[in-house]
């Protein structure tokens, strides 16, 4: 197996690093903190400018977050100002934001062999812009197989956050703050890293190649390590489903100990969990694709469209196709 390779980004360094933001509309601001507040905190923790930071829109003018907070920024994103590193943070709607002119601009910071990485959908934005190919890259969890199917060029993986040489990717906000404690303890050591965490009080670190997951383990994974084991076993198979007695064969209990774990720890039978995580990545594929309505019944396991339907407003309140309706672009 290629391992990636580390950018010097994440190297022992004293220098200062200037890092620039680029934020595109709709951006998470929870990913927006999970990026930047650690790195604030190393400062100040350290009591000296270990990094600094500009934030830049594609023209300059501010940004609506994805929760309707407008968010204000520095300058614009201009290739000659951009030196020690970039990194771009998108989330909803992203393919609205992108024009050849900005994809132009990222090349030409790219040429300069400036470390360039992204955040969630930012991901997208280097992958369209071609400054993943050939390398491996993540996204959001819920994005994994368009971006991959969308990109065969990319060695497209589930892990929290992927550094290639001088690209790095994360799939998320809580990622992005695993990443940026990662960079901190890359140049910095594990005393300044830990430091930093616990000012957030964040203990449950992850590496890059922990998998993001459908649902949150948090606790569950060492207080039911079986439990854990069986949900990741569902989202390893939504396609295909298994039934519950195979599930509960593959963590070693009985069909009845296994009902009795879901209830008393997730709050549903296991068979409820289940059809809730295909019915959540049906009304994903629902809302973030054109695929038909039968293609997405098949990808989530059920035997039919009407299956898929029925199913889906009954959980969601709306049919499938009402749903797309209520987000497609006027």
């Amino acid at each position: 197996m290629q391992f990636p390779q580390l950018s010097l980004l994440f190297s022992p360094s004293d220098e200062v690093v200037d890092i620039t933001l680029l934020v595109l509309p709709e951006v998470s601001l929870l990913s927006l903190a999970g990026t930047l507040e650690p790195l604030r905190a190393a400062n100040r923790a350290s009591g000296r400018n270990l990094f600094r930071w500009k934030l830049v829109s594609p023209d300059g003018e501010p940004v609506t977050t994805s929760s309707g907070v407008p968010l204000g920024v520095q300058d614009g994103l201009d290739p000659s100002k951009v030196d020690g590193a970039l990194i771009v943070l998108a989330a909803f709607n992203v393919d609205r934001y992108l024009d050849s002119d900005l994809l132009g601009r990222l090349r030409r910071i790219a040429k300069k062999g400036v470390p360039i990485g992204a955040v969630e959908a930012g991901s997208w934005v280097l992958a369209w812009a071609g400054l993943l190919d050939g390398r491996s890259a993540t996204t959001h969890w819920e994005d994994l197989d368009r971006f991959a199917a969308a990109f065969p060029e990319i060695a497209v993986k589930p892990d929290r956050f992927v550094i290639d040489g001088n690209r790095f990717t994360t799939g998320g906000a809580s990622p992005a703050l695993d990443m940026a404690l990662y960079l901190i303890r890359k140049r910095h050591g594990y005393s300044l890293a830990l430091e930093v965490a616990s000012i957030f009080i964040y203990e449950e670190v992850r590496t890059a190649a922990d998998p993001q997951r459908m649902l949150s383990l948090g606790t569950m994974t060492w207080q039911e390590p079986r439990l854990s084991e069986a949900i990741k076993i569902m989202e390893a198979n939504i396609e295909e489903p298994l039934s519950i007695r195979e599930i509960a064969k593959r963590v070693g209990l009985k069909e009845r100990m296994l009902e009795l774990l879901f209830k008393k720890v997730v709050g549903v039978s296991p068979r409820t969990c289940y059809l809730n995580m295909r019915l959540k990545t049906g009304r994903r594929l629902v809302l973030d694709t054109r695929q038909s309505i039968t293609e997405i019944a098949a990808q989530t396991g059920f035997s039919s469209a009407s299956s898929f339907a029925r199913q889906f407003k009954t959980i969601f309140g709306v049919s499938p196709v009402s749903a797309r309706k209520r987000t497609s672009p006027l």
